[in-house]
């Protein structure tokens, strides 16, 4: 990964963060969901993952930067992954099954549940080389799955049928064995799903894109024997505080930021993207929007998110949580694109436009 200087904002001076390793080279292939390099992180441990057709390599960002690498059971258009926070096993969310695996490729445990075609497929395939070659299955809705805080829980949506009727659910799996402790109901039919972690092992945030203008935001939190699950309806969850005590979501017309409680789901503030951000003279479009999947969250009082984020230049925006007041525009010290994503410890990330290098950014605290 490419040596970054802090973001310049407010005349702050420029501070190092100190990553500075370069990543593996994998292939890069154009995916319409997920970008080939993503930064998961946990309190106290951050993993640089990045994806290929046939490997997926970790690298530890807070250590001696140890890159382990899995193969890959199937192609990475064919679903997402999740990988442990001691890095060690890796659970690949695919269009028939969740399988984890560790290092070596070989399989810890696997489920299987219905098909994320949008084609009607009722069949249990036991291989990956059944529809290898199928279209409809390249390019299948996909779900999710992500490792609790502490590494304990697995969290994963995932679509079952029942002849012609879609079912999807919620799961949370012990990851060592791959047995279900819980399940909801989501009463969806996504097109595809994204996790956010949250500190506490018990609460996990969950977005189901139900297509191109519709999603739903599911809060779940599980005591030990049973799962409930808030719905907040046409929102998208954009990121959660570092103390757990918050989370942030946008409605699906992009058109407010709004601060919600992790506690009872409350909305106590709320920012307005008309009223806070200027329109940008470059922007095609005739309103400021608030974009899907830019935001992060490095400190309890800082929340970094985006605007015009596909644009050739997009924004990005300081906002105080506690008042939901904007505090200003983040000048980077070169060009950047696409959103502000998570990274932990009062770090977020850009990708570069090509998606080949990883850039990691932060602020001194209080700033």
């Amino acid at each position: 990964m490419r040596r970054c200087q802090t973001m310049l904002f407010a005349g702050v001076p420029p501070r190092s963060l100190p990553v500075s390793r370069p990543p593996p080279q994998l292939p890069s292939i154009p995916h319409r969901r997920t970008p080939p390099s993503q930064v998961l992180h946990w309190p106290g441990r951050r993993l640089l993952l990045q994806r290929g057709d046939t490997e997926l390599a970790v690298r530890d960002l807070d250590g001696e930067g140890l890159v382990v690498r899995f193969p890959a059971p199937w192609p990475r258009r064919f679903g997402s992954v999740a990988v442990s926070p001691t890095g060690d096993v890796a659970v690949f969310a695919g269009v028939h099954a969740l399988r984890a695996v560790d290092s070596t490729g070989a399989v810890r445990w696997e489920i299987r549940h219905g098909c994320w075609s949008p084609a009607v497929c009722t069949v249990a395939h036991a291989s990956f080389a059944d529809y290898a070659d199928d279209y409809h299955h390249s390019h299948a809705d996909i779900g999710s799955a992500v490792f609790s805080s502490d590494g304990k829980l697995l969290w994963a949506h995932v679509r079952n049928r029942a002849e012609r009727d879609i079912n999807e659910e919620w799961l949370i799996l012990d990851p060592a064995g791959g047995t279900v402790l819980a399940r909801a109901g989501t009463t969806t039919v996504g097109s595809g799903s994204v996790h956010f972690p949250h500190p506490n092992p018990a609460h996990m945030g969950l977005t189901v894109l139900l297509d191109e203008e519709n999603s739903s935001v599911l809060w779940g939190h599980w005591d030990g024997t049973n799962l409930t699950v808030q719905r907040f309806v046409e929102e998208v969850l954009l990121a959660a505080s570092p103390s757990g005590e918050y989370f942030v979501t946008t409605d699906t017309g992009q058109w407010t930021l709004y601060l919600h409680r992790a506690e009872d789901g409350m909305e106590p503030r709320r920012l307005d993207a008309t009223k806070a951000v200027p329109h940008s003279a470059s922007a095609d479009d005739d309103r400021v929007r608030w974009d899907y999947e830019a935001a992060a969250f490095p400190h309890d009082d800082t929340a970094v998110v985006g605007t015009e984020c596909s644009a050739q230049d997009p924004r990005h925006w300081l906002v105080d949580p506690h008042t939901m007041a904007l505090r200003g525009r983040i000048a980077y010290p070169f060009p950047v694109s696409g959103p502000p994503r998570s990274a932990g410890q009062g770090a977020w990330y850009t990708l570069s436009k090509d998606q080949t290098a990883v850039h990691l950014w932060n602020l001194p605290h209080g700033e």
